[in-house]
């Protein structure tokens, strides 16, 4: 059990791990009804691109075999929404999210896309799914893992309600490994980002959160040894978009 005054970073701040989630959540209760909107603009749309490219690789059934997704930390329905898209009759999707605002925002999407019948939104910790052993076929995250206090605990969530044979996949931000976009990709996220987000939200101390969290995640070998650490077998990952972000995968077998 971890101790209460044991600390984590938050951002580049140091706070006790059981405050965490509290400050995570403050974050996205702030920003989500312009939460996709800010999407656009920070990645000039290209994580969009980054979703499709997830989507095309978790590749759920076109016919009517059934499909059952869940989503975790996809609080607005974009991944989601996009699988349902892609699939046939049997796919199903659950959303789950920690935010209570990310889950609204999604249902009202979800229903002016016609898509409530096949995409559904539970509240729920990544730490502690309430969802039963081998319940999906397919478990996606995006951009979502590194606001997890307890990564390793996630992961092993995840593990535990995949179906064998089910297929986990990660897309989170890295690390830019091209010379001279490093630079550039530094300068945009520590003095356009959270200017973006004061214009668009009226709130730069979340997107100056967003931003630090993303330099502590562990760089994709070091993530990826955690991810086998769960119980996955043939893990990989792929770097996108010069490092910016990385997809990673696993498979329950």
């Amino acid at each position: 059990m971890d101790r209460p005054d044991q600390t984590t970073h938050f951002g580049f701040r140091d706070v006790a791990l059981g405050d965490k989630q509290a400050l995570v959540n403050d974050v996205f209760h702030s920003v989500a009804q312009r939460y996709d909107l800010m999407n656009d603009l920070m990645s000039a749309g290209l994580h969009r691109v980054w979703k499709d490219i997830m989507v095309n690789m978790l590749n759920p059934p076109r016919t009517d075999r059934p499909f059952a997704l869940l989503d975790v930390a996809g609080g607005t329905g974009d991944v989601a929404f996009r699988a349902a898209k892609a699939a046939g009759a049997g796919f199903r999707a659950t959303v789950c999210d920690i935010n209570s605002d990310m889950l609204d925002v999604g249902r009202g999407r979800a229903a002016a896309r016609h898509l409530d019948e096949k995409v559904s939104f539970v509240e729920g910790n990544a730490e502690r799914l309430a969802f039963p052993d081998r319940g999906f076929d397919g478990y996606t995250i995006a951009f979502g893992i590194r606001n997890v206090p307890r990564i390793d605990r996630a992961l092993s969530e995840a593990f535990r309600v995949l179906k064998p044979g089910g297929r986990f996949l990660c897309l989170e931000f890295s690390t830019v490994d091209v010379p001279g976009l490093d630079r550039i990709y530094e300068l945009f996220s520590f003095k356009v980002i959270p200017t973006l987000g004061r214009a668009v939200t009226g709130d730069a101390d979340s997107y100056q959160y967003l931003v630090e969290s993303i330099r502590k995640f562990p760089r994709p070998n070091a993530f990826a040894d955690m991810i086998r650490a769960a119980g996955f077998s043939r893990v990989g990952w792929q770097s996108l978009s010069g490092g910016i972000v990385a997809l990673h995968s696993g498979w329950r077998l």
